[in-house]
């Protein structure tokens, strides 16, 4: 659903996180830094900041940087190769930053975040702390992704929904996405003459969300539908989000006079930060599915009983974070389990009164209660 609404100005931010892909940073051609382009950021984020705007940077690059330096240049990395990577190229990245920041008096911190610091909720807490006490020291935050200890499989230069993720941990009122390309069209502006361009997205229908794609190829591997992904997360929190283009110099002075870009406008739920935590989260560790009833009840402010349930899936606890969807497997709602999924399993199906003889012990009425419980 696109608006007339006046866009958003970054001027008029009171926190601003600016999310800055590999392929921006990194000269392919030298395997270095852009010093020049990054040199015109850190001068926008030095106009902003006199205008009293905090300013947090989520910026990928490391991989990139390292590649030619371990003689990595060229193809797919092994995960050990991409940790070891991640290992010499922080350096140069941080370097990279402080040097452009501090030719305008500003300080930068270093925070290397893997998603189980935004996805466990001690964690999230402690790195909001952190990000909030730098933010009030007058210091510039520059976040990347901990590549270098990295279990599963690194997704190379996506830092879309980490930066969403940011935002939502430090109250930030704007997220830009600086990118190859100047916002959302309705179709892929590199194939279709006839894709129109999106200025003002008031929300994520169904329809907007299906003009993300696949991730492209190269060195930035987000692409539109991981922008949708951390679009949804950022405006949950009540954070505007604009996708603008970023390869030009002084891209943020551009935006700020007026650039063409798309901007998400941020959505009014009165969540509380622990449900934006619940609805932002990236990675459930299980899934339940719900009947029809249990799904009406849900869209109506109900909780999560036994009852409307028919299927489990997944190893979760008591306290872990699962999807609800619906019979057609449509993600519904994020919630904290109340069961073991064995029990929930075990319980599924059957009548709240029937919990005690079914498991041995009385536990609570709700597998998922509605306090604990987020729509998305």
């Amino acid at each position: 659903m696109t608006t007339d609404s006046p866009r958003p100005s970054l001027l008029h931010a009171k926190r601003l996180v600016i999310k800055i892909g590999s392929a921006l940073v990194v000269d392919p051609q030298k395997a270095a830094p852009r010093q020049e382009w990054l040199a015109s950021v850190a001068a926008d984020i030095a106009v902003l900041r006199k205008q009293g705007v905090a300013v947090s940077v989520v910026s990928s690059g490391a991989i990139a940087l390292a590649r030619h330096t371990l003689g990595l240049a060229g193809g797919p990395l092994r995960l050990a190769e991409k940790q070891a990577a991640a290992a010499v190229g922080q350096i140069s990245l941080a370097q990279a930053w402080s040097h452009a920041l501090s030719a305008h008096g500003l300080t930068a911190a270093q925070l290397l975040l893997t998603p189980e610091d935004t996805e466990d909720r001690k964690r999230y807490l402690n790195a909001r702390a952190t990000l909030n006490t730098l933010l009030e020291l007058g210091c510039v935050p520059v976040i990347n992704e901990n590549d270098t200890i990295a279990t599963a499989e690194i997704r190379f230069g996506d830092n879309d929904r980490l930066a969403a993720r940011v935002a939502q941990m430090t109250d930030a009122d704007q997220l830009v996405l600086l990118s190859d390309i100047d916002g959302l069209y309705t179709a892929d502006p590199r194939t279709n003459p006839n894709a129109q361009h999106l200025p003002v997205i008031e929300a994520l229908t169904p329809e907007i969300e299906a003009m993300g794609g696949e991730p492209p190829p190269g060195y930035s591997s987000g692409g539109m539908r991981t922008k949708l992904l951390a679009a949804n997360i950022a405006t949950r929190s009540g954070c505007a989000m604009a996708i603008a283009i970023g390869k030009t110099m002084h891209p943020l002075q551009a935006l700020m006079d007026g650039a063409r870009c798309s901007w998400f406008l941020p959505q009014s739920n009165g969540h509380t930060g622990r449900k934006q935590w619940i609805a932002g989260s990236l990675n459930p560790t299980g899934e339940i599915k719900v009947d029809a009833g249990a799904a009406e009840a849900l869209r109506k402010g109900g909780s999560l009983l036994p009852a409307g349930v028919l299927h489990v899936q997944g190893n979760f606890t008591q306290g872990d974070l699962v999807e609800v969807v619906d019979a057609s497997g449509r993600i519904l709602a994020h919630g904290l389990a109340a069961y073991d999924a064995d029990d929930a399993r075990r319980i599924a199906g059957h009548h709240s009164s029937e919990t005690a003889s079914i498991l041995g012990w009385q536990g609570r009425d709700e597998i998922i209660h509605r306090d604990d419980l987020v729509m998305v």
